[in-house]
């Protein structure tokens, strides 16, 4: 977008900062951080422009400014001065602040008399000025994560910086912003590829810049790079009749390794491909950055592709030599692992010597050792078994080698194989299948998006791991706190949540959580003795917490927080499933026209009885009487409540709340035509009382389905 200002053409203005390899997970970041401040010091200064677009490669950082002021604006200020003929002295300091001289004065007659104002200009400024002194201010206080100081001078940067180039460029040619950072001086000069192309050619503009760069073998555009890699990894893999295993993370840094993306596909020795293909993928992944490929036929992982920095005279034949033999070696690694984790496992002691183990490693300092946690997740998980319709026997048994594979080989090596390897390990050693998924499993749902575990087994251990976890935390005090969440307990308590719901499980959670405090030494109302409340504390603090999670949860569903602080306040609101079951039938009641009315009534009768109660100081809770009813709306009050009475109650017995909403829906007709017709505070004493008992009748009806004064509106 070019234009004119004031007869000024709009120039562009292009920044590249060229350094030795920035790290890929920086790049992004950086290209943003570089955008932001240079547009924000420009805008400052008085030069706004038409669009910017920050870019990056493993060397540069890049900034393009379209149609930028050619300079800042003249700012003109009129200032307010003494009048004419006050002191000299006060004259004097007048001008002095407003750097003026007498003859610069005017003089205007104003209500008060004549007075002197002075007209103050600020002349604007060039571009190519103020851009010098934001570009400096910007590259001398980089927020890099990590900066570095080399050479004589006081620079920081990531890596040692190189060259600065900055031109600013118009229809009548282009020029460089003059800048001198510590001996580094801006010029109109880059250089292409370190290998391919390293010389040094001079650029008029950004897209002279970009041909230029692509033909020295660099592409700008990181997301440009990612979508060849991708694309070309696709073709290489499909043309062999197999798969590349998606992995937007690891495109994403290969992307930030390469300027010039070649894509190369290699074999994996077949002494390897009998290794699960996760070991496969992780570990190429992590220690080689190759995307793995695999046969959709076996599932099997056969392949690999690495993205190399170069074409080559023999298309990478030795580049792909020498990653095979790094990947042979570290894959000889994970073999070894993989082998000798196998035998312990099939071997007579099995998994037990690995849990063994787990005794000398210390979960938590206040919590003992992973054994011990075993233990208690192990009871736990035999106390939920029947809940979730999981065999008892068959959850503890699970339970007690969930976390076993902790002590192997390979997931010291790899820990994010933790759980994964723990199935393998667990069907190599015979274990039945629900014991062998539900180590897999009992680490799910880590995040929102992962999958719910539905296996009875799964679902008792990873609510079992989730509880003790949660009980641990809040017996020994250390709760999540503002955002630090250092032990990932609003994950836990999600996680506990949605194993719940999504499994439409019925648990009363306060009876779970007190047998996981019991374990943790902190002792309540538990199933034996319902009255010792010397742990209580805990408990309510950590059932609110729950509550606090759910209402983050269902708020995400549409279902609003004072709907479910209304549920929350009837009996059994530790058992979840039907918590949400109340809470989606009154929200969706509420909705309706019906649900929005009998809440304005129901308000009003509260309202209405809550002064009568205070003023009077008695509680109007019973003994409304029909024979006192006068007229035929109150008398139609009477009758609706007692079939609403005898709809609703049953209804929620047998947790029908859909059924307990249209009794409900029902009342709403005969309290507005009541509300209508009839004067509750009569003159006459007996009425009054009859009709006050009449409106506790209301509440108390309306009050078997959730707490409506918790409701807004």
């Amino acid at each position: 977008m070019r234009g004119h200002a004031r007869g000024h053409p709009m120039p562009d203005l292009l920044i590249e900062l060229f350094s030795e390899e920035i790290p890929a997970r920086m790049q992004a970041r950086a290209a943003e951080d570089l955008k932001k401040r240079v547009t924000d010091g420009l805008v400052e200064a008085g030069l706004t422009y038409a669009g910017a677009a920050a870019l990056s490669t493993p060397r540069r950082l890049t900034l393009a400014v379209d149609g930028l002021l050619a300079q800042s604006p003249t700012i003109r200020e009129e200032r307010k001065g003494p009048k004419v003929g006050a002191p000299e002295k006060a004259i004097e300091g007048f001008l002095r602040g407003a750097g003026l001289t007498r003859d610069q004065l005017e003089e205007r007659e104003t209500p008060k008399g004549a007075v002197y104002f002075a007209m103050i200009e600020k002349p604007g400024r060039p571009a190519a000025e103020i851009i010098a002194e934001v570009l400096e201010d910007c590259i001398r206080n980089f927020p890099w994560p990590k900066s570095m100081r080399w050479g004589a001078g006081s620079l920081r940067w990531v890596r040692p910086l190189h060259s600065i180039l900055c031109i600013l460029s118009d229809e009548n040619g282009t020029s460089v912003v003059d800048l001198d950072i510590d001996g580094i001086k801006s010029g109109n000069t880059t250089r292409g590829h370190r290998f391919m192309a390293p010389q040094e050619f001079t650029v008029t503009g950004f897209d002279d810049y970009a041909a230029k760069l692509k033909r020295a073998f660099v592409v700008l555009d990181a997301r440009e790079r990612a979508e060849a890699i991708w694309q070309e990894a696709a073709n290489q893999a499909f043309a062999s009749g197999l798969d590349v295993v998606e992995d937007k993370g690891l495109l994403a840094e290969v992307a930030g390794l390469v300027e010039w993306p070649v894509v190369l596909m290699g074999a994996i020795g077949e002494e390897f491909l009998e290794l699960p293909p996760e070991v496969l993928q992780t570990s190429m992944k992590e220690h080689q950055k190759f995307f793995s490929v695999k046969n959709p036929k076996t599932g099997r992982i056969e392949k690999f592709i690495t993205v190399s920095n170069r074409e080559t005279a023999d298309n990478g034949a030795t580049i792909l030599a020498g990653n095979q033999k790094v990947l042979s070696a570290r894959l000889a690694d994970a073999k070894f692992f993989w082998e000798n984790d196998l035998r312990t496992a099939k071997s007579e002691a099995g998994m037990s010597a690995w849990v063994e183990n787990l005794g000398n490693v210390t979960f938590h300092n206040k919590l003992g050792t992973q054994a011990a946690r075993i233990d208690r997740i192990a009871a736990l998980a035999r106390e939920i078994a029947p809940v979730v319709g999981a065999d008892a026997d068959l959850a503890e048994q699970a339970a007690r080698v969930a976390k076993a594979d902790l002590s192997s080989e390979m997931v010291y090596e790899f820990p994010e194989l933790q759980g994964l390897m723990g199935r393998y390990y667990a069907e190599a050693a015979g274990l039945p299948q629900e014991v062998a998924n539900a180590c897999e499993q009992h680490y799910s749902p880590l995040g929102p998006g992962d999958d719910v575990p539905s296996e009875p087994v799964s679902v008792a251990v990873a609510l079992a791991d989730k509880l003790d976890t949660l009980t641990g935390f809040w017996a020994i005090d250390e709760k999540p706190t503002g955002s630090k969440d250092p032990y990932a307990l609003r994950r836990a308590a999600l996680g506990v949540i949605r194993l719940v719901l999504e499994n439409d499980v019925r648990i009363p959670l306060f009876h779970i959580c007190s047998k996981g405090f019991a374990a943790h030494g902190v002792f309540g109302p538990s199933a034996a003795d319902e009255d010792d409340y010397s742990g209580m504390k805990p408990r309510v603090e950590l059932t609110s917490f729950f509550h606090d999670r759910l209402k983050v949860f269902l708020r995400d569903q549409g279902i609003r927080h004072d709907v479910i602080d209304a549920c929350i306040a009837m009996d059994g609101n530790d058992d979840l499933t039907l918590l949400v079951k109340r809470a989606r039938a009154l929200e969706d009641f509420l909705k309706t026209e019906d649900g929005t009315n009998l809440l304005q009534g129901f308000k009003r009768a509260n309202n209405i009885l809550s002064q009568a109660e205070e003023k009077d100081g008695v509680e109007y809770s019973y003994g409304a009487d029909r024979k006192f009813a006068e007229d035929p709306a109150e008398k139609a009050l009477f009758d609706a409540l007692e079939a609403g009475g005898a709809a609703i109650s049953p209804a929620i017995e047998a947790e029908d709340f859909a059924a307990a909403m249209r009794g409900m829906a029902a009342l709403r007709a005969p309290v507005d035509a009541f509300f209508e017709a009839v004067q509750v505070n009569a003159e006459n004493e007996v009425l009054r009382r009859n009709r006050l008992n009449l409106l506790s009748q209301i509440r108390q009806v309306c009050g078997q389905v959730a707490d409506l004064t918790k409701v807004e509106g």
